[in-house]
């Protein structure tokens, strides 16, 4: 194995030459400020690349990224980011994105030991747990997908509770959560309608994308002979 990365350092000059080809003074501008509208919050996963998804540049978007999207009131990683953009960068949007075939959703879904990040996965665990009789219902192949989305709603609404969006929102800051959740298999991503502006609305728009997932994986159910 080589210990040089220089492919990587070559493609980075390519990159950074195109870009600066196609919009001359891009990297002068970006020096100066950040001024992002959209803040991700989403899965650590190599296959779901948050700017490349949406189509935005550096500086449009800011991002953190953990195993399987998760927001914990605990994690000051995941709280401090969360502060700083909204607080300091002033994003309108905070956008919770799940993927589907997510791999930390299996192994909570299916009590898999991985390693230390067992800890980490047991909030997805929660999850779990607390929607296990409907998953129940479902067909095994259709579970984990469907697990994937319940945790971009619990995790949405837990981003809605936390100390930083509900202060922005008793001083009027126009702050909107979102809920979507990526298709490895497609590209594509969906708004599961878990969409919050403000404390009041919480858990009707939470209630309101649960029924959804339900009616959702109830339409794919082959028709009763």
């Amino acid at each position: 194995m080589s210990t040089e990365l220089q492919e990587l350092l070559d493609n980075n000059r390519q990159w950074a030459a195109d870009t600066e080809a196609r919009e001359p003074g891009f990297f002068s501008r970006l020096l100066r400020q950040q001024t992002p509208q959209y803040l991700w919050i989403g899965c650590a996963d190599s296959r779901v690349p948050a700017n490349e998804l949406v189509n935005l540049l550096p500086g449009e978007l800011f991002v953190h990224r953990n195993v399987a999207n998760v927001v914990v009131h605990s994690d000051l990683n995941c709280l401090s980011v969360m502060q700083f953009a909204v607080d300091q960068l002033q994003v309108k949007h905070v956008i919770i994105v799940g993927h589907s075939n997510c791999g930390g959703v299996k192994a909570a879904l299916q009590d898999r030991r991985v390693g230390l990040v067992d800890n980490w996965l047991r909030h997805v665990q929660d999850v779990r747990n607390a929607h296990q009789s409907w998953l129940d219902t479902l067909p095994e192949s259709q579970r984990v997908d469907a697990l994937c989305e319940l945790n971009v709603l619990e995790q949405a609404r837990n981003a809605c509770q936390t100390t930083v969006v509900q202060d922005a929102w008793a001083r009027g800051q126009a702050v909107v959560v979102h809920g979507w959740v990526y298709g490895l298999h497609n590209g594509l991503l969906e708004d599961l309608r878990m969409t919050v502006a403000c404390a009041e609305d919480v858990h009707s728009a939470y209630r309101r994308a649960l029924a959804r997932v339900h009616q959702r994986y109830q339409d794919l159910r082959p028709p009763t002979p």
